[in-house]
């Protein structure tokens, strides 16, 4: 039995400094010398080992098998949630029903602004609730490219815009990582995250009007901007407290659109501008985009050819195979300008019933996920089927002698949230008509595009582990504590740095969330506000993370254009995130009646 040690070196600041260092040492490869993610949680993994073993005496059959539960857990359930939520994105964009969802929000208003909005921020919402690591950014880029705004701003209202489902990403996986570091109940902390990223992803879309057009936009197009703010906010807080908190971002989307579009049922901005006065507005050239008809996703990106999985690399954005439709290249077969003899045609317009498709893996999960999450037959058949063992090898106390709840591994294989996405794919391919053999290719398409994502994952959970059961995080979390309650204002900026440099909520939450608690726990703040102030501060950072901008300048063929983003999203991702900061602070007196 090993048992945890908060302060080895008999000194909490040198303690901490040396707990610190395998995060340090993560943190600079990433950030500094741009080593590829997976590299680097390596290196950040062996620097745990050799602290856990020579410093914390934690004896190595046990930091060896600390490591191994956490890169299980990094298997199950996390990569399974993302290789079978990538699967049903190929499937739908094999079947061609993919480009009839972006047809059918852009065909919601004639106004780019508002296109805009319904694109980036609640079809990319859409995108996050199932594959998240940068693919909704580089796929709403490229439909913002189509709309007429120039390769840079689409880059940065498609990145900002990401920030808002962060928090619920590829099925709740952030959730499902911080619940396991700091063996808080996942549901707590879903509902808990829902309250505070309600509130700060209703603002995204004002932010995104002023990157758009300024003051102007916000003036003539804010009851729009305001409307889907709080229906995405609604959705997250109705469904993260009270239905599934894994559908958070699918039904903070789909209520977002729906408000949207029955606003504009009977509004539309003040001033009607030429399709010459929008493109100016938007930063574009002058543009005769059929409204409704964008350039099909298949041939603007091909995601299979891409790697948008926390690798750190640049997706596969060539000219050939992105045929990049920005501003100022968006030319016919005959060399003009759209709409001239030889242009191509715009896609015709989808049936019903296609549409129905399109969206059917979306309503085929919420089913699904309805029947596992709510009380009844379903649920308590599911869960019959797991299991619960103690980690072979693995015996770990507290400081004062209880068992660690980290060192017991859950393997809920049926309720599994990627088990209930691999059956919604099943479906999917039936409904969308998708052979047999090209389902299975799109799996192995789908594996090889995360593959490096998924050793990353199991690495950054295996250095998590380590640094949680050798007591590391607590030695870390003694010395923040030191602070006092002022810990509440910094501790949204530690998820927001930890998102900024790995470019994953998920990563953030398993690297801080232990440390959170720890400190809480001495602070006298609620654990559970903590540990949840991680995930929702670390969303801005996924806007500045430079994973996420390297995909967005390959995206719209700007590479090497990553710092011009950064120094336009910059700013409002630090705004957000003083806004969250001063919640969570407030959450912890005046407003503490906000906490779970």
């Amino acid at each position: 039995m090993y048992r945890q040690v908060t302060d080895p070196l008999g000194h909490p600041a040198l303690t901490a400094l040396v707990a610190a260092a395998p995060l340090v040492a993560l943190l600079v490869l990433l950030g500094v010398l741009r080593m590829r993610s997976h590299r680097a949680a390596l290196i950040g993994l062996a620097t745990a080992l050799l602290i856990a073993v020579a410093v914390y005496r934690m004896p190595l059959r046990q930091a060896g098998g600390s490591a191994l539960e956490g890169a299980a857990f990094g298997l199950f359930p996390i990569a399974w949630i993302v290789l079978n939520a990538v699967w049903i994105n190929k499937l739908q964009r094999a079947s061609g029903h993919f480009d009839i969802i972006g047809r059918t929000l852009t065909s919601l208003s004639g106004d780019r602004r508002i296109q805009a909005v319904l694109i980036a921020y609640c079809f990319g919402a859409m995108i996050e609730s199932l594959s998240g690591f940068g693919t909704p950014i580089a796929i709403t880029s490229l439909i913002l490219l189509t709309l007429g705004l120039k390769p840079l701003k689409a880059a940065v209202v498609a990145t900002f815009a990401n920030t808002a489902p962060a928090a619920f990403g590829s099925v709740g996986n952030p959730i499902q990582a911080l619940a396991k570091a700091t063996s808080l109940p996942e549901h707590s902390l879903g509902m808990m995250v829902g309250r505070q990223s309600a509130i700060i992803a209703a603002m995204v879309p004002l932010v995104l009007l002023l990157i758009l057009d300024g003051r102007r936009g916000l003036r003539e197009v804010w009851p729009a901007a305001l409307t889907a703010g709080i229906g995405f906010g609604t959705g997250q807080y109705l469904c993260s407290n009270f239905f599934a908190y894994q559908l958070t971002d699918l039904v903070g989307a789909v209520v977002s659109t729906l408000a949207l579009a029955a606003l504009l049922r009977f509004w539309s901005p003040d001033r009607r501008r030429t399709p010459a006065d929008t493109g100016a507005i938007l930063g574009g050239a002058a543009l005769e985009v059929t409204v409704g008809g964008p350039v099909p996703l298949a041939t603007a990106y091909d995601a299979g050819g891409a790697v948008p999985g926390g690798t750190g690399a640049h997706p596969a954005a060539t000219a050939q195979d992105t045929r990049e439709p920005t501003a100022g290249s968006m030319t016919t077969d005959s060399g003009g300008p759209p709409g001239s003899a030889g242009a191509t045609a715009p896609p015709p317009k989808a049936s019903r019933c296609d549409v129905l498709k399109a969206f059917s893996p979306y309503v085929l999960l919420t089913a699904f996920f309805g029947l596992v999450s709510v009380h009844g037959p379903a649920q308590r058949f599911v869960r019959g089927q797991g299991t619960s063992f103690s980690w072979p090898g693995l015996h770990v106390a507290t400081a004062a002698g209880r068992p660690v709840r980290a060192a017991t591994f859950d393997f809920e294989w049926l309720g599994a949230a990627g088990t209930v996405l691999l059956l919604t794919g099943a479906l999917t391919a039936l409904v969308l008509h998708v052979p047999p053999a090209r389902a299975i290719r799109c799996y192995g398409q789908a594996f090889h595009q995360i593959r490096w994502a998924i050793l990353t994952i199991s690495c950054v959970l295996a250095l998590s582990y380590v640094m949680n059961l050798s007591g590391m995080a607590n030695s870390l979390g003694a010395w923040l504590a030191g602070i006092g309650s002022a810990f509440a204002l910094l501790s949204g900026f530690l998820g927001w740095f930890g998102v900024a440099l790995t470019g994953s909520d998920t990563s953030s939450n398993a690297l801080f969330g232990a440390m959170q608690t720890a400190a809480a726990h001495r602070i006298g703040i609620a654990p559970l506000l903590m540990a949840s102030s991680n995930s929702t501060g670390g969303v801005q950072g996924k806007a500045v993370a430079m994973q996420n901008l390297a995909i967005a300048a390959s995206a719209v063929g700007l590479p090497g254009r990553e710092g011009d983003i950064l120094r336009k999203v910059v700013g409002w991702s630090v705004a957000l995130l003083i806004v969250f900061c001063v919640l969570a602070w407030l959450q912890t007196s005046v407003l503490s009646w906000m906490v779970v």
